[in-house]
């Protein structure tokens, strides 16, 4: 038996099983969703906001070594802070400050909220003011008793200590003593399996807003919170919306109420295998995850009409319900394999990202693709059967059971105009959509790529149409955003950003310094900010030469064995860092050098105007040119990591995607069909769109981020299936009429209204996660509604020519196989 026969053999097999046992295919369906409804209660959510992205980076890899290796002031592991933000016309007052004690001594009282220690610019004046001041309580009394002009006096002998200079804002003045807000550190005890921060910053907020003033408390507790909000207020917003959206399109393609239940009943059981899926797999729920369900009741409901449709046809042709649907999955069921199949190459590409929400998307909407196709593909039919001989055994009325066009409608005869232009140019036609496809897309290569915070963060400002909604939909309050722009404006550097090298090596050798400051005097120009062109940096070397202006025997220790004379020692260094380690210059060593003398970090400033690609190269250049094992970090290099991965996996996904389907298609038209050529016919359209799509979005500044990263791929998933549904329906056309023009022209009237009304589903429905409240998923909305519209004209418009120059060329095969034939 040929692979083409074993194929058919199978798909009548399926066939015949949901034609002839639709009530057992019934109860094996329940069944199953039963199993799945227990995979739902151990899905776990996940707020994946930017650490989703970065574990595992070696670039945030060195930064998680530089954070533990290297305490700076104030500076903790972020899991275990609270920031307390405040702001005010000067947070250096007595009454500022004492107000800032007080709240540290309530908070420290509360034994829930597991205060540590605090720091910040109240315990730090108080030690400044009383060196034995310990307590949060001494803070109090000892703010409380100084005079304001002894206050005064204590900033200003602190005004070159980075323990206060780096917790107040960036306008802080030591002549007048002013600034405009602090920082205060809560550091906190939490036991390594403590899993409730969020509540804990919750009520330390709580604390704060009983006191005087503006106070924020800020953390990873308070952000998680506010993303997993955003994400269940986007839930929230854009399901109904979804639902109501597809109930119309349910109503308007079926016309028929138990159709239409039908029809909702598979689209919940498709969301319900789906989620059951994510909670047995262990893949948590983010952000992104999101717009899988949206995708799959999108793409559900395209299976649906396109079976309902076809079985209507039947059934108006004269064919009794079994019949009608025998003969209609027949004709479709292939389709269905070839849309699925293709469409988990669309969505499970993005498996091979090496970012693991990028990639946990691809499983999830590959896995949900496989259930919709089971459920719509297998239940949907076997479902409608046993409804209609109930209706008929009830004597319940057909309300409408018509198909959605005909050749004689308005929208059958509108379809059908591009095949009926085309059979007049096809060439002219196919080189011209080349042409301007080939333009959009080499104009859309230059699209941005963006990953930052913001992406998935809810707005500092609710769009007001969402403040109208009913209070049960209506969002809450979010302040993330609000406090990260002010940690920006205030605490924020306009000296551009830095770039830290962390070092790794035996830092007791003799040429260990002399190695470290080597490749600051020609460095790449986005660190070339210092004097003469040098790089600007902080290091070991850095508290070495100023302890040793400070110490005259440090500095005599250091002049010692500095063979070369410039201030940097190169013989005996073990010596001089177990003298500076023991002096009072140990905190700031220890901000560079861990006591080991194993690890060092240099900091470099960057040039304000560089751009994050160009500062990057920059700190890999310099850490390739240490005489040691170096890795350029620091958040700027961390965030360009995750781009260029995000810009690898679009590219990758997209090529995958395309490579899989092209190389599928053109299999299974020259197995079942004899017409290989055809499979390179369906993805001309894919790209057409493809391209306009990229285009677009240069043209409306919507870059590849986190999330739209996937949408180059996932419009292969999903835009395929209007060239694939059209050109199935050809080949069964063709070999009825050997008429390409005529084949065509029936196709567009017949499938082409179902195309169109899956497209409006589609498109609106999965455009509906523009209402979404963060950015990342609402532009992803956007662009899925434009690549769902670009697919289905692709389809109507450029695949009639395609298909008029393939039937020339499959003719003019016929014709030389024919001539070549021997005569007898």
């Amino acid at each position: 038996m040929s692979l083409a026969e074993t194929v058919e053999t199978a798909t009548e097999r399926l066939n015949t099983t949901i034609v002839d046992r639709p009530r057992a295919v019934i109860v094996v369906f329940l069944l199953v969703t039963g199993v799945f409804v227990g995979g739902l209660g151990s899905i776990q959510v996940s707020a994946g906001g930017l650490d989703s992205f970065t574990e595992g980076l070696p670039e945030q890899e060195a930064e998680d070594q530089v954070t533990e290796n290297f305490q700076g002031p104030f500076q903790s592991d972020t899991q275990d802070t609270t920031q307390l933000i405040r702001t005010d016309s000067n947070v250096l007052t007595k009454e500022a400050l004492v107000r800032d004690a007080r709240l540290i001594e309530r908070i420290s009282d509360r034994d829930d909220l597991r205060m540590e220690s605090a720091n910040g610019p109240a315990p730090t004046i108080a030690r400044q003011l009383n060196p034995s001041a310990s307590t949060p309580e001494d803070y109090r009394r000892t703010l409380e008793r100084a005079p304001p002009s002894d206050i005064r006096q204590a900033v200003r002998e602190l005004e070159e200590e980075s323990r206060l200079s780096g917790s107040v804002s960036n306008d802080f003045n030591p002549t007048s003593v002013s600034a405009s807000a602090s920082i205060t550190i809560i550091s906190h005890d939490f036991p390594e399996s403590f899993d409730d921060v969020t509540a804990v910053q919750t009520d330390l907020q709580t604390v704060a807003d009983d006191m005087p003033g503006d106070v924020r408390a800020f953390g990873s507790g308070t952000t998680e919170a506010e993303i997993r909000q955003s994400m269940t207020d986007s839930l929230g917003i854009v399901m109904p919306v979804v639902i109501l959206l597809l109930l119309f399109f349910l109503i308007v393609a079926y016309r028929d109420p138990i159709d239409v239940l039908l029809g909702l009943i598979t689209l919940v059981m498709t969301i319900i295998w789906t989620f059951g899926f994510l909670g047995y797999a262990r893949i948590p729920f983010s952000q992104q995850m999101i717009s899988v369900p949206v995708l799959l009741l999108a793409v559900g409901v395209d299976f649906g009409i396109h079976i309902i449709n076809r079985y209507r046809e039947e059934t108006e042709r004269g064919f009794s319900a079994i019949e009608a649907m025998r003969e209609a999955n027949s004709q479709l069921i292939v389709a269905f394999i070839i849309v699925t199949v293709t469409a988990v190459f669309g969505f499970g590409a993005n498996v091979i990202s090496t970012l693991d929400p990028i990639r946990n998307l691809g499983i999830a909407s590959a896995v949900g693709i496989l259930f919709t196709f089971l459920l719509f593909g297998v239940f949907l039919p076997a479902a409608k059967l046993v409804s209609d001989d109930v209706r008929t055994r009830l004597g319940v009325p057909e309300f409408n059971s018509s198909p959605i066009a005909s050749e004689d409608s308005a929208l059958g005869r509108i379809l059908a105009f591009p095949a009926q232009v085309s059979q007049y140019a096809p060439t002219v036609i196919v080189v011209g959509l080349l042409l301007s496809g080939g333009a959009m897309g080499a104009y859309g290569s230059g699209v941005g790529t963006s990953f930052e915070n913001e992406d998935f963060l809810p707005p500092e400002e609710i769009p007001a149409y969402l403040t109208e909604l009913p209070a049960s939909l209506s969002p809450g309050e979010y302040t993330i955003t609000s406090t990260i722009n002010l940690l920006d404006d205030k605490f924020g550097s306009s000296q551009g950003s830095t770039v830290t090298v962390y070092v790794e090596g035996n830092l007791k050798q003799d040429h260990a310094l002399e190695a470290l400051a080597a490749p600051n005097d020609n460095p790449p120009d986005p660190l070339a900010v210092g004097s003469g062109g040098q790089a600007e940096a902080q290091s070991i070397i850095t508290v070495i030469k100023s302890h040793a202006n400070e110490n005259e025997e440090f500095a005599t220790l250091v002049d010692r064995n500095d063979q070369n004379d410039n201030g940097i020692p190169d013989q005996n260094l073990e010596q001089i860092y177990d003298e500076l380690f023991a002096s009072s210059a140990s905190e700031r060593a220890e901000r560079y050098l861990t006591e080991d003398y194993r690890s060092a970090k240099i900091e470099y400033q960057t040039d304000s105007d560089a751009t994050q690609t160009e500062v990057t190269a920059g700190g890999a250049e310099l850490a390739d040119r240490l005489r040691f094992d170096a890795t350029a970090t620091g958040s700027v290099v961390v965030l360009a990591a995750v781009m260029d991965r995000i810009f690898q996996s679009a590219i990758q996904g997209l090529v995958m995607a395309v490579a899989l389907t092209a190389v599928f298609l053109v299999i299974i038209y020259g197995i079942l069909e004899r017409k290989p050529l055809l499979g390179v016919v369906n993805i001309f359209p894919i790209l057409v769109a493809i391209a306009f799509l990229v285009g677009t979005m240069r043209y409306m500044d919507i870059t590849l981020n986190a999330l739209t990263a996937t949408i180059l791929s996932i419009s292969v998933g999903v835009g395929i299936a209007y060239s694939v549904h059209t050109t199935h329906r050809f080949i069964d056309e063709y070999d009825a009429t050997t008429d390409a023009h005529k084949a065509m022209m029936i196709t567009l009237t017949g499938t082409g209204g179902a195309l169109f009304g899956s497209m409006l589903t589609t498109a609106l429905g999965t455009g509906a996660l523009a209402l979404a409240i963060t950015p990342i998923l609402g532009n992803f909305g956007v662009l899925i509604g434009m690549s769902v519209t670009y697919s289905f004209l692709a389809a109507v418009i450029a695949l009639p020519p395609a298909v008029l120059l393939w039937e020339r060329v499959h003719q003019w095969d016929i014709d030389l196989k024919a001539r070549l034939r021997p005569t007898t």
